[in-house]
């Protein structure tokens, strides 16, 4: 069990940050634009919430600019902040659970959730040139995560082909690389 809030929060601030004049822009996920991929952020915020509590919502989205509410500025860091709050329960880690049309453990589902928030924010981040952190332990579990990933489940649902990058290149660009995504991406 990992505390969700410092990842959301961060996420939440560059939300927050997005102008009307980013939404069409392009970001290191090449089917999205800012506003795709803040409606991504906005649904994967709701079902994970809906995992958590074990409550799981059907069907899967993608991001979708046109179903962005008016207010993300507001709504999505609030569902972001919910999201955290309901992964604190011990109850959320435990048992199984449902997200995105997948049923799986509490704890890989709260992998998958921090996986998201993380890698999202950065993807938001150098799509609107906002800097990007990330707590070392937060980044090391989504690095155990991306790792688990072998290269027959990389069907681009979840990730792309890895990236390749230096061995010894910071813990953050070896995770985009394994998430499929370019640490160089501008």
């Amino acid at each position: 069990m990992f505390d969700l809030t410092p990842a959301a929060d961060r996420l939440a601030g560059l939300v927050r940050n997005v102008t009307d004049g980013d939404l069409k822009a392009p970001t290191p996920c090449p089917d999205y634009t800012v506003g795709d991929l803040l409606d991504h952020v906005n649904g994967l915020s709701v079902a994970f919430t809906a995992a958590a509590l074990k409550t799981p919502l059907e069907g899967s989205g993608t991001g979708d600019a046109a179903r962005l509410p008016l207010d993300f500025r507001e709504s999505v860091p609030a569902r972001l902040e919910k999201l955290a709050k309901a992964w604190r329960s011990p109850e959320a880690w435990e048992g199984m659970t449902r997200a995105g049309g997948v049923d799986l453990p509490g704890e890989v589902a709260g992998a998958v959730a921090l996986d998201e928030i993380v890698l999202h924010g950065w993807d938001l981040a150098k799509a609107t040139g906002q800097p990007f952190e990330v707590e070392e332990g937060l980044l090391q579990v989504v690095h155990g995560f991306v790792s688990s990933i072998g290269p027959d489940d990389r069907d681009g649902s979840l990730f792309g082909a890895a990236v390749e990058v230096s061995s010894n290149a910071p813990l953050l660009d070896r995770v985009l690389g394994l998430s499929g995504r370019n640490p160089e991406w501008t």
